[in-house]
């Protein structure tokens, strides 16, 4: 079997190519001991764009992946791909004919649909306004707008998680936890926000605030911060904390920024429906009898 130490990986899109890009990666990074030579190429919508892309492909051949709606244009993609001997996959195609056989009617193919500015988009601009302003426990007296508040000891990624929960439309606030500062009184009677602490191993929070003092040049700093004993007082205090009050943690030291926000919108959709519950139950417990 012929092994390639790297591939090119031609990522061809008539819109940003943001799925594209996901669902490459997602493969991509299955096989370790190969690299791939990504080359994005967004927005291709006409012929003459195409063809340029074309002649990066027969500079560079490899994989070829696309979503193209218009069938014109990705006819030709296709067959200059056979022409070059390259392997060519439409990402989208299979997932257009199960919807198109489930459903009884054609697809639309509208050219970067998932991304009209409808009610959701602004909702998600809206989101990352508020969270941007509530980073690193700015501004929390208005925290009962959050939809989630998270806490943390430093490293813990809280901004990072933060940031994309905002990209899926969720206002979040996030708040350090800082030895011998206590948490902002609005925290505690917080009544709609879910309220998750972000925890990680001792070794990994180490690791990464070394990181953190090298980047600064501060290699001699005199503090604890970086200090195993600290550290581990620090996630300490943060568990005793989270267990007082009922709050669910979530420990990042494996977890990708994906997977954490994953886990904190799973957990979300748990409050929610709690939440929901409780409301319809008083709800029907104010009902007067007929």
């Amino acid at each position: 079997m012929n092994k390639r130490a790297n591939f090119h990986l031609h990522l061809i899109s008539d819109s940003t190519g943001e799925t594209l890009i996901a669902a490459a990666r997602a493969v991509s990074s299955q096989y370790n001991s190969t690299q791939a030579i990504e080359h994005i190429h967004p927005m291709v919508r006409n012929q003459r764009h195409l063809e340029t892309v074309i002649r990066e492909i027969e500079n560079h051949p490899g994989i070829v992946l696309y979503t193209i709606a218009n069938q014109e244009i990705s006819e030709i993609l296709e067959t200059s791909c056979k022409e070059l001997g390259v392997p060519v996959v439409s990402v989208l195609e299979p997932i257009f004919q199960t919807f198109q056989s489930y459903l009884g009617k054609p697809t639309k193919r509208v050219v970067g649909a998932q991304h009209a500015l409808d009610s959701e988009y602004f909702q998600r601009i809206d989101a990352l306004n508020f969270t941007m302003l509530h980073d690193d426990g700015v501004i929390p007296e208005d925290i009962e707008e959050a939809d989630i508040v998270l806490i943390g000891i430093s490293r813990t990624s809280k901004t990072p998680t933060s940031i994309y929960l905002a990209n899926r439309g969720v206002k979040t606030a996030n708040i350090p936890l800082v030895p011998g500062v206590d948490l902002p009184s609005q925290v505690f009677s917080a009544k709609k926000p879910l309220i998750v602490t972000l925890i990680a191993s001792t070794d990994r929070i180490q690791q990464v605030r070394q990181n953190r003092l090298l980047e600064l040049n501060a290699g001699n700093y005199s503090s604890g911060y970086a200090d195993r004993a600290s550290i581990a007082e620090e996630l300490a205090a943060a568990r005793r904390l989270c267990n007082k009050h009922g709050w669910p943690s979530i420990d990042v030291s494996r977890k990708s920024i994906e997977e954490t926000a994953a886990a904190v919108l799973a957990l979300r959709a748990k409050h929610l429906a709690a939440r929901n519950e409780a409301i319809d139950g008083t709800a029907a417990q104010e009902m007067p009898d007929n």
